[in-house]
């Protein structure tokens, strides 16, 4: 087995040893996202629960669930609206194109 083939078995060996709750001595790190108020943020950019779902990539109904209180966004979804909620523009700034249809 080549070197990268032997390191991605002992990670995955180590990752097993972690599920089952054995100590192996690796470093894991925590990131704490603060919850957000997801009607709120959606305010801040001034579009509808439609522009801002599609904006975002999530379903209106997930939208609609988050705003009240259904549901909770996770992950990735979490993380962006916490970037949101700093910067509302952020996707915008992002996403828009120029007069000549290139990216930003």
């Amino acid at each position: 087995m080549s070197e990268a083939g032997e390191s991605i078995m002992r990670g995955l060996e180590e990752a097993l040893d972690m599920a089952k709750g054995n100590d192996v001595g690796a470093v894991t790190h925590r990131v704490r996202v603060p919850r957000v108020d997801v009607t709120r943020i959606r305010a801040k950019t001034g579009l509808s629960q439609a522009e801002f779902s599609r904006t975002i990539g999530v379903a209106k109904g997930t939208l609609v669930n988050w705003e009240q209180g259904r549901r909770t966004p996770t992950g990735p979804a979490m993380v962006l609206l916490a970037m949101l909620n700093k910067n509302p523009s952020l996707v915008s700034q992002i996403l828009s194109s120029d007069r000549q249809g290139q990216p930003v």
